[in-house]
């Protein structure tokens, strides 16, 4: 039996076994994978309702149970502060402020991204080789090779304008 030692670290003899040494590329990609899955549900779950609301306890329990039922279904309606307006709908895709001679109002715009699919365009050409038994060589042809496109787009999905720190528009696409 081979052990593991300064010039072999990562074998022990039993083909089956592999060290933290060198992880092997299933065990990286499994890394990969988990990582990913986390961040990802770590994003993903920032942004719900419900963690809006334990955010903001005091908030939320100084509402009544009507606006509260709202709130939690992701409705906002004129009156509403700008933390009740976080409370539904989350931190903003973009903020902005208006001055004019009538006053200050502020503009809360949230978006929608997607991906919109554009067809099939080119990307290159496949390679192939193969051997030619009749001229006994190797041959190499070359296929054009198609991959779907898709382009991002970003669409207003709803305007919220707070004046004097109430909502007193409130702008929504209609499908």
């Amino acid at each position: 039996m081979i052990e593991a030692g300064p010039g072999r670290p990562w074998f022990s003899g039993n083909p089956g076994w592999v060290s933290p040494v060198m992880p092997s590329a299933m065990n990286r990609r499994l890394l990969t994978t988990c990582m990913l899955a986390a961040s990802l549900g770590f994003l993903g779950g920032c942004q719900t309702v419900e963690s809006r609301i334990q955010e903001k306890p005091e908030v939320f329990a100084n509402i009544d149970k009507a606006t509260q039922d709202k709130i939690k279904q992701g409705i906002v309606d004129l009156g509403y502060t700008q933390d009740m307006v976080y409370l539904a709908l989350g931190v903003p895709d973009q903020k902005r402020e208006t001055v004019t001679a009538a006053g200050t109002s502020v503009v809360w715009i949230y978006n929608t991204y997607y991906q919109r699919y554009d067809g099939t365009a080119f990307v290159g050409y496949h390679r192939r080789v193969y051997f030619d038994p009749y001229l006994r060589t190797y041959r190499l042809y070359y296929n054009p090779t198609y991959a779907d496109a898709f382009a991002e787009e970003k669409e207003e999905r709803i305007r919220v304008v707070f004046k004097e720190g109430k909502a007193a528009v409130i702008e929504q696409t209609k499908d």
